[in-house]
């Protein structure tokens, strides 16, 4: 069944952030996933949820998410993420 990794990100290092971003696309495609969004406009319709930056990945499947979030690849350029921005994820089962 496929997932979606749902992010709000507020970069507070853009610089470091950038390598991130141009870093991390090759290993979220090695592991199955895509971005569906990236940081575009978002608009709140209800609610007081006021993301930053959103993103939104898909995976096949939650072994293939699990993996690439667990993955040798992608342990460093988390903790570069992690240095670059507060960030806040969940990852839902789709249909």
């Amino acid at each position: 069944m496929t997932v979606y990794v749902i992010a709000d990100i507020e970069v507070l290092d853009p610089v470091l952030f950038e390598e991130y971003r141009q870093k991390v696309p090759a290993t979220i495609a090695a592991h199955g996933g895509r971005y569906v969004a990236r940081g575009g406009h978002t608009e709140v319709l209800e609610g007081s949820w006021m993301p930053k930056r959103c993103v939104v990945l898909e995976f096949p499947d939650m072994e293939r998410f699990k993996t690439w979030w667990s993955s040798p690849e992608y342990a460093p350029l988390r903790a570069l993420r992690q240095r670059a921005s507060n960030s806040s994820l969940v990852v839902t089962q789709g249909f």
